[in-house]
């Protein structure tokens, strides 16, 4: 496993495991507990992912040093705001039964955000948090919080795989010292994907998957992932990428698959305005 340093100093995992839509507490446990066997030390939730408890039962069993783990949660829309950013912080510490957090994101660029932030600052001040960042913020939306800030974000967490590389993107992060991270770094694993002939005709010349020589191109672009699995072998697999590199032309290659646009929702509507304003995961 290979490490970033932080705009703040603080050591993360370059890779890390996911666990977006594994709701059911039991199975969410069990894959934390077989993420950690298998390796990761970086583990990704979320409030509104409805599964902290299990990440943080699955922390506890597994025996792993705790200044060995690198824990991110993050903040949801309805509990945006200074006083309700503050309160929702301390419901993720208790139900993942942890004394800090490593990460702490806002998960979406929705309601009351500036005054999240605030709290957010203070809370790392305290040490209650070692470093704060964003999730699914544009380049204007970053920047204008960075210039009415205290604290600029140490990571960024944007959905980024071939298909969706978001370049311009990166290279706002790089200007202000931001750590890129991906979500959905292996896109939709659908067959198209898995059988697409750049990307299966680089895995064939490396003796690797498809999965894998997409983890390695964000590695090489110097972009933190975190996949998700419910499955053993692939955990196993995802994290097989430290032993080979791919070649600057294979980068090239890979370049072309780049559609400009996200596989999985539009966030300049309306109406997704409106669905996440209106998603509620708590009274």
């Amino acid at each position: 496993m290979e490490y970033v340093i932080l705009n703040n100093g603080v050591e993360m995992p370059t890779e890390g495991f996911g666990v977006f839509t594994i709701e059911d507490l039991d199975i969410c446990e069990q894959a934390v507990l077989d993420a950690l066997k298998s390796g990761y030390r970086l583990i990704d939730t979320a409030s509104a992912y409805m599964n902290e408890e299990a990440v943080g039962a699955a922390i506890r069993k597994s025996g792993v040093p705790r200044e060995e783990l690198f824990i991110t949660t993050k903040l949801w829309v309805q509990d945006a705001g200074y006083e309700t950013a503050k309160q929702a912080f301390e419901t993720s510490l208790e139900k993942l039964g942890l004394d800090y957090i490593d990460l702490y994101l806002i998960h979406q660029p929705f309601n009351d955000y500036y005054g999240s932030w605030r709290a957010m600052e203070e809370l790392h001040k305290e040490g209650k948090i070692r470093a704060i960042g964003l999730s699914n913020f544009d380049n204007p939306q970053l920047v204008d919080l960075i210039m009415n800030s205290k604290v600029v974000p140490s990571v960024l967490q944007i959905e980024m795989h071939p298909f969706f590389q978001q370049q311009d993107a990166i290279d706002i992060m790089n200007t202000y010292d931001i750590q890129p991270q991906a979500w959905a770094p292996l896109a939709k694993t659908t067959e198209e994907v898995l059988n697409n002939n750049i990307l299966s005709g680089i895995a064939e010349a490396h003796q690797k998957t498809v999965p894998q020589i997409m983890l390695r191109w964000h590695i090489q672009r110097g972009v933190s992932v975190i996949p998700k699995s419910t499955h053993r072998n692939r955990m196993e697999e995802n994290i097989d990428i430290w032993d080979f590199e791919l070649t600057e032309d294979e980068m090239k290659q890979i370049k072309t698959l780049d559609q400009g646009k996200s596989l999985y929702i539009d966030r300049q509507t309306v109406e997704t305005t409106e669905m996440f304003n209106n998603w509620k995961i708590h009274d």
